[in-house]
Protein backbone atom coordinates (compact mmCIF):
# COMPACT_ATOMS: atom_id res chain seq x y z
CA UNK A 1 0.00 0.00 0.00
CA UNK A 2 3.13 2.77 0.68
CA UNK A 3 4.58 1.22 -2.63
CA UNK A 4 1.28 2.17 -4.24
CA UNK A 5 0.67 5.68 -2.55
CA UNK A 6 4.32 6.59 -3.71
CA UNK A 7 4.00 5.45 -6.74
CA UNK A 8 0.53 7.52 -7.15
CA UNK A 9 2.57 10.58 -5.87
CA UNK A 10 5.24 9.70 -8.47
CA UNK A 11 3.10 10.02 -11.37
CA UNK A 12 1.04 12.99 -10.36
CA UNK A 13 4.19 14.72 -9.69
CA UNK A 14 5.38 13.96 -13.28
CA UNK A 15 1.81 14.80 -14.92
CA UNK A 16 1.99 18.32 -12.86
CA UNK A 17 5.70 18.79 -14.50
CA UNK A 18 5.02 18.45 -18.18
CA UNK A 19 1.89 21.25 -17.67
CA UNK A 20 4.53 24.48 -17.36
CA UNK A 21 6.96 22.65 -20.43
CA UNK A 22 4.00 22.25 -22.80
CA UNK A 23 1.90 25.57 -21.97
CA UNK A 24 5.30 27.79 -22.50
CA UNK A 25 5.38 25.63 -25.89
CA UNK A 26 1.37 26.87 -26.82
CA UNK A 27 2.05 30.02 -25.71
CA UNK A 28 4.95 31.01 -27.54
CA UNK A 29 3.19 29.58 -30.64
CA UNK A 30 0.20 31.47 -30.07
CA UNK A 31 2.35 35.00 -29.72
CA UNK A 32 4.36 34.85 -31.87
CA UNK A 33 2.14 33.09 -35.21
CA UNK A 34 0.09 35.60 -37.07
CA UNK A 35 -2.55 33.55 -39.19
CA UNK A 36 -2.59 34.86 -42.59
CA UNK A 37 0.55 37.49 -42.09
CA UNK A 38 3.58 35.94 -43.09
CA UNK A 39 6.02 39.34 -42.72
CA UNK A 40 4.50 39.96 -38.97
CA UNK A 41 4.90 36.53 -38.53
CA UNK A 42 8.32 36.01 -39.80
CA UNK A 43 9.32 39.52 -38.04
CA UNK A 44 8.23 37.85 -34.68
CA UNK A 45 10.23 34.73 -34.94
CA UNK A 46 12.77 36.42 -36.04
CA UNK A 47 13.36 38.84 -33.00
CA UNK A 48 12.19 36.32 -30.51
CA UNK A 49 14.36 33.38 -31.86
CA UNK A 50 15.75 32.48 -28.91
CA UNK A 51 12.10 31.63 -27.12
CA UNK A 52 11.49 30.45 -30.11
CA UNK A 53 13.51 27.93 -30.01
CA UNK A 54 13.43 27.09 -26.35
CA UNK A 55 9.59 26.83 -26.73
CA UNK A 56 10.92 23.92 -29.02
CA UNK A 57 12.99 22.42 -26.75
CA UNK A 58 10.10 22.49 -23.97
CA UNK A 59 8.18 20.83 -26.15
CA UNK A 60 10.41 17.96 -26.24
CA UNK A 61 11.03 17.92 -22.60
CA UNK A 62 7.48 17.82 -21.89
CA UNK A 63 7.29 14.81 -24.06
CA UNK A 64 10.18 13.04 -22.51
CA UNK A 65 8.40 13.35 -19.27
CA UNK A 66 5.10 12.00 -20.47
CA UNK A 67 7.01 9.01 -21.58
CA UNK A 68 7.94 8.24 -17.63
CA UNK A 69 4.64 8.95 -16.87
CA UNK A 70 2.53 7.03 -18.82
CA UNK A 71 4.86 3.99 -17.12
CA UNK A 72 4.56 5.03 -13.54
CA UNK A 73 0.49 5.17 -14.28
CA UNK A 74 0.77 1.43 -15.79
CA UNK A 75 2.83 0.28 -12.63
CA UNK A 76 -0.06 2.07 -10.30
CA UNK A 77 -3.20 0.75 -12.41
CA UNK A 78 -1.76 -2.49 -13.86
CA UNK A 79 -3.18 -4.45 -10.99
CA UNK A 80 -6.71 -3.59 -12.07
CA UNK A 81 -6.60 -4.55 -15.35
CA UNK A 82 -3.36 -5.69 -16.83
CA UNK A 83 -5.14 -5.75 -20.22
CA UNK A 84 -6.12 -2.13 -19.99
CA UNK A 85 -3.02 -0.90 -18.82
CA UNK A 86 -0.88 -2.14 -21.55
CA UNK A 87 -3.21 -0.79 -24.05
CA UNK A 88 -2.77 2.68 -21.71
CA UNK A 89 0.83 2.19 -22.49
CA UNK A 90 0.79 1.61 -26.24
CA UNK A 91 -1.56 4.35 -26.71
CA UNK A 92 -0.03 6.89 -24.94
CA UNK A 93 3.47 6.45 -26.10
CA UNK A 94 2.26 5.94 -29.91
CA UNK A 95 1.83 9.93 -29.89
CA UNK A 96 5.38 10.54 -28.64
CA UNK A 97 7.47 10.31 -31.85
CA UNK A 98 4.69 11.87 -33.71
CA UNK A 99 5.41 14.78 -31.49
CA UNK A 100 9.23 14.99 -31.33
CA UNK A 101 9.15 14.49 -35.33
CA UNK A 102 6.21 17.08 -35.83
CA UNK A 103 9.21 19.78 -34.06
CA UNK A 104 11.47 19.34 -36.94
CA UNK A 105 8.24 21.44 -38.86
CA UNK A 106 8.99 23.92 -36.31
CA UNK A 107 13.02 24.27 -37.15
CA UNK A 108 12.07 24.91 -40.51
CA UNK A 109 10.00 27.73 -40.34
CA UNK A 110 12.29 29.34 -37.76
CA UNK A 111 15.36 28.81 -40.57
CA UNK A 112 13.39 30.23 -43.23
CA UNK A 113 12.05 32.94 -40.79
CA UNK A 114 15.38 34.14 -40.01
CA UNK A 115 16.77 33.73 -43.58
CA UNK A 116 19.94 31.23 -41.76
CA UNK A 117 22.81 30.25 -44.35
CA UNK A 118 21.54 29.70 -48.13
CA UNK A 119 18.39 30.26 -47.15
CA UNK A 120 19.12 34.05 -47.38
CA UNK A 121 19.22 33.68 -51.29
CA UNK A 122 15.83 33.41 -51.43
CA UNK A 123 13.68 36.11 -51.99
CA UNK A 124 11.75 37.29 -48.48
CA UNK A 125 8.53 36.64 -49.53
CA UNK A 126 9.09 33.43 -50.90
CA UNK A 127 10.86 32.43 -48.07
CA UNK A 128 7.63 33.89 -45.76
CA UNK A 129 5.60 31.83 -47.98
CA UNK A 130 7.54 28.65 -47.21
CA UNK A 131 8.00 29.53 -43.55
CA UNK A 132 3.61 29.37 -43.06
CA UNK A 133 3.71 26.14 -45.23
CA UNK A 134 5.84 24.37 -42.38
CA UNK A 135 4.27 26.12 -39.60
CA UNK A 136 0.56 24.55 -41.26
CA UNK A 137 2.12 21.34 -41.47
CA UNK A 138 3.20 21.37 -37.80
CA UNK A 139 -0.77 22.00 -37.06
CA UNK A 140 -1.31 19.51 -38.69
CA UNK A 141 0.93 16.81 -37.19
CA UNK A 142 -0.60 18.38 -34.02
CA UNK A 143 -4.11 16.92 -35.37
CA UNK A 144 -2.39 13.83 -36.07
CA UNK A 145 -1.06 13.09 -32.36
CA UNK A 146 -4.03 14.11 -30.60
CA UNK A 147 -5.53 10.84 -32.02
CA UNK A 148 -3.64 9.16 -29.53
CA UNK A 149 -3.91 12.23 -26.83
CA UNK A 150 -7.27 11.30 -26.94
CA UNK A 151 -7.31 7.57 -27.81
CA UNK A 152 -4.54 6.99 -24.12
CA UNK A 153 -7.27 8.69 -22.03
CA UNK A 154 -9.90 6.17 -22.98
CA UNK A 155 -8.39 3.04 -21.00
CA UNK A 156 -6.83 5.61 -18.10
CA UNK A 157 -10.18 6.55 -17.55
CA UNK A 158 -11.84 2.84 -17.80
CA UNK A 159 -8.84 2.00 -15.21
CA UNK A 160 -9.68 5.26 -12.50
CA UNK A 161 -13.16 4.51 -12.63
CA UNK A 162 -12.42 0.22 -11.86
CA UNK A 163 -9.62 0.80 -9.38
CA UNK A 164 -11.65 1.10 -6.42
CA UNK A 165 -9.22 3.66 -4.66
CA UNK A 166 -9.50 6.41 -7.04
CA UNK A 167 -12.54 8.50 -7.90
CA UNK A 168 -14.77 7.20 -10.50
CA UNK A 169 -15.63 10.76 -11.08
CA UNK A 170 -12.29 11.48 -12.51
CA UNK A 171 -12.69 8.53 -14.29
CA UNK A 172 -15.75 9.34 -16.21
CA UNK A 173 -14.06 13.09 -16.96
CA UNK A 174 -10.76 11.48 -18.39
CA UNK A 175 -13.07 9.22 -21.05
CA UNK A 176 -14.84 12.71 -21.58
CA UNK A 177 -10.98 14.42 -22.48
CA UNK A 178 -10.92 11.37 -24.91
CA UNK A 179 -13.45 12.53 -27.11
CA UNK A 180 -12.65 16.18 -26.91
CA UNK A 181 -9.01 15.48 -28.52
CA UNK A 182 -10.62 13.29 -31.24
CA UNK A 183 -13.20 16.02 -32.05
CA UNK A 184 -10.74 18.43 -32.41
CA UNK A 185 -8.37 16.05 -34.65
CA UNK A 186 -11.43 15.51 -36.95
CA UNK A 187 -12.30 18.91 -36.94
CA UNK A 188 -8.63 20.07 -37.66
CA UNK A 189 -8.15 17.01 -40.85
CA UNK A 190 -11.50 17.26 -42.11
CA UNK A 191 -13.13 20.51 -41.22
CA UNK A 192 -9.74 23.19 -40.89
CA UNK A 193 -12.23 25.97 -41.48
CA UNK A 194 -14.23 25.17 -38.54
CA UNK A 195 -13.02 27.18 -35.38
CA UNK A 196 -14.02 25.56 -32.62
CA UNK A 197 -11.50 23.77 -29.91
CA UNK A 198 -13.41 21.47 -27.95
CA UNK A 199 -10.65 19.64 -26.28
CA UNK A 200 -10.18 23.44 -24.09
CA UNK A 201 -13.32 22.41 -22.09
CA UNK A 202 -12.99 18.37 -21.80
CA UNK A 203 -9.53 18.56 -20.13
CA UNK A 204 -10.84 18.71 -16.39
CA UNK A 205 -10.17 15.37 -15.49
CA UNK A 206 -6.29 15.84 -16.93
CA UNK A 207 -6.39 18.28 -14.13
CA UNK A 208 -8.30 16.54 -11.49
CA UNK A 209 -6.34 13.34 -11.78
CA UNK A 210 -2.51 14.73 -11.24
CA UNK A 211 -4.07 17.05 -8.39
CA UNK A 212 -5.20 14.04 -6.33
CA UNK A 213 -2.43 11.96 -6.79
CA UNK A 214 0.06 14.74 -5.59
CA UNK A 215 -2.39 15.80 -1.99
CA UNK A 216 -3.82 12.56 -1.41
CA UNK A 217 -2.37 9.25 -3.10
CA UNK A 218 -5.03 6.49 -3.67
CA UNK A 219 -6.43 6.93 -0.76
CA UNK A 220 -9.73 5.68 -1.37
CA UNK A 221 -10.24 1.96 -0.45
CA UNK A 222 -6.58 1.24 0.73
CA UNK A 223 -7.99 -1.00 3.45
CA UNK A 224 -9.79 -2.54 1.02
CA UNK A 225 -8.74 -5.80 -0.98
CA UNK A 226 -5.92 -5.12 -3.38
CA UNK A 227 -7.63 -5.80 -7.27
CA UNK A 228 -6.97 -8.69 -9.58
CA UNK A 229 -5.20 -8.53 -11.89
CA UNK A 230 -6.60 -9.72 -15.51
CA UNK A 231 -3.51 -11.46 -17.74
CA UNK A 232 -5.87 -12.43 -20.64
Amino acid sequence: MESRKKTARIAGILYLAMMPFAVFWLSQRFSLVVPGDPARTAARITAAEGLFRASIVSWLIAQTIFVFLVLSLYRLLVSVSQRHAVLMVVLGLLGVPIAFLNEVNHFGALMLATGSGHLGAFPPEQRRAQMMFFLDLHAHGIYVAQVFWGLWLLPLGYLVFKSGFLPKAIGVLLMIGCFGYLFDAAKGMLLPGLDVVVSQFTFVGELLLPLWLVTKGPSVGLAGPQPAAENH
